[in-house]
Parts: structure tokens; sequence; C-alpha cells
């Protein structure tokens, strides 16, 4: 019997949601990102309910991010969230999500707004999942997001000092070593305070400042620098000690002694 002209064309079918899902591990695991992704996507259309789905949700997300489409990866991901907020992979989400940001991350010439994003989400890990290996790695991006930002405000502060634009340059320096202590950057910072002080007349900070450089960062070419600059200017006094060049072991409690030093100076 010849079915008849009008009769509809039959809809292919598609796989069950396990085998959905597998293409599309498989297809990961392979390198084609995107192909994953429309597997993944294809499950949830296709079965919303089924046990696949979270994961595949989940999975969605890796693969944005593997194809370095970062803005529809937490897109897809804080979407994860929003539906399983409880679920086990919590914690890899907001990872996963961090990431994202973190990828972002511009030139220290550039705008780092995204630095501040990755910044914020990579510390959400760790006050959400303290004790995890995403914490761990999530404090290890935080100090380099942390530097990375200090380096923005020594670009800016030095540019300032340039052109002469003294007090604004040394709002940049102390928002560094203020901020910023822990971060490659503080030993310069320190100098160059102690620079931007003597231009402006500020004697007695550039002491004070000198000698906070000189206890923290002994062996530092930025101490050398500062100590010629009192040395020039007839500011050295007793306890300044002179540059050494050994490598120099700070104490576990340095961070902290560095940080009631400065704020007991100034």
């Amino acid at each position: 019997m010849f079915s008849s002209k009008h009769e509809k064309p039959a809809i292919p079918k598609v796989a069950d949601a396990e085998t959905l899902y597998n293409y599309g591990i498989d297809a990961l695991h392979s390198g084609h990102y995107e192909l994953a992704g429309g597997e993944f996507e294809l499950l949830q259309q296709n079965y919303p309910y089924s046990g696949f789905t979270g994961n595949a949700e989940l999975m969605e997300g890796y693969s944005y991010y593997l194809q370095g489409e970062y803005a529809l990866s937490v897109q897809q991901l804080e979407r994860y969230l929003q539906l399983h907020p409880t679920s086990p992979d919590a914690a890899y989400a907001f990872y996963l999500r961090a990431l994202c940001y973190y990828e972002q991350i511009a030139d220290v010439e550039r705008d780092q707004q995204g630095t501040v994003e990755a910044l914020n989400a990579l510390e959400e890990v760790i006050t959400r999942f303290p004790q995890t290996s995403y914490a761990r790695d999530a404090q290890l991006k935080i100090d380099l997001c942390r530097d990375h930002l200090a380096g923005k405000e020594m670009l800016v502060g030095r540019w300032y000092q340039q052109q002469r634009n003294y007090e604004a340059a040394m709002g940049r320096y102390q928002r560094v070593v203020q901020d910023y202590q822990t971060t490659n950057h503080a030993a310069e910072a320190l100098e160059r305070l102690v620079e931007v002080y003597l231009a402006l007349g500020l004697k007695n900070e550039a002491r004070q400042t000198a000698s906070v450089l000189g206890y923290n960062y002994p062996d530092s070419q930025w101490y050398r620098y500062a100590y010629a600059d009192l040395r020039d200017n007839k500011l050295l006094t007793d306890n300044f000690k002179k540059p050494v060049r050994a490598p120099h072991h700070h104490s576990q409690n340095q961070r902290g002694f560095f940080s009631r030093m400065w704020h007991s100076v100034f």
C-alpha cells in the first residue's frame, strides 16, 4: 500500500538521555567542545527530568569554558547553581565560574574590572567551600589577582610621578602599601613613596617610610635606592643600616608586623 502524499514525514528519533550524555563526554575527551555542548543541550531539551540532566547542565558550562566562551559559561553555570544550589558539584560550579573571570584578566595597562570580578568570584569559592581543593587553588589565584591590581596601581602611580603630580602618585603608592602589602610591588611602592615625599618636602615621612622599607626589605634594590636618596638629601641617621645583598629570610609573622609597623608610623 502506498502512503498518502500528504502524510507527515517521520520525526527522527532522539537517542536516550544516557546515550546523549555519553556522546557529549566522548566529544569532550576528543576535543570537540562545541559538539559536546550541543549534545548536552539536546539532552536538556528532550529529557528535562532525566537523572542525567543536572550533569548535562554543568558539563555544558564546562564545554563553553573550554571553547573560551566565558560569558556563555558563566551564564550556564549560574543557571545550574540556581537550579541545584545544594548539589555535591556546586563547589566545582562556583570554581569554574571563577575561572571564567580569571581567564579574562587583562594586561595591567588596560581596565582591571575583570580582575576585580575574578577576585570576588575566587573569594566566594573560599568563603563557601573553605576546606576544598578548589579553595586552595582559588587562594593562589587570589594572590595573583592582587598582584595584578597592585601592578595597575603602580603603573598609574609612576605616570603621575613622571608628570610631577606627586599628590596623586602618593595616593596610588599608599594604596599598594596598605591594601597589597603582601604582593611583589610593596617594596617598590615604599621606595617611590620616599621619592614622592622628598619631592614634596616631607622629610620626616620620607625617613619613616625608608625605615619601614629597610626593615622589611633590607636586601632589595628598592632599599638601596631609598638609602641613596636619604644620603643625598643628608637625611640619614644612625638607625639606618647600610643596604645588604645577602638573602633575607622573613619570619612567619612578617606580614602582620609589616602592617603594624606601617600603621604605627602613619
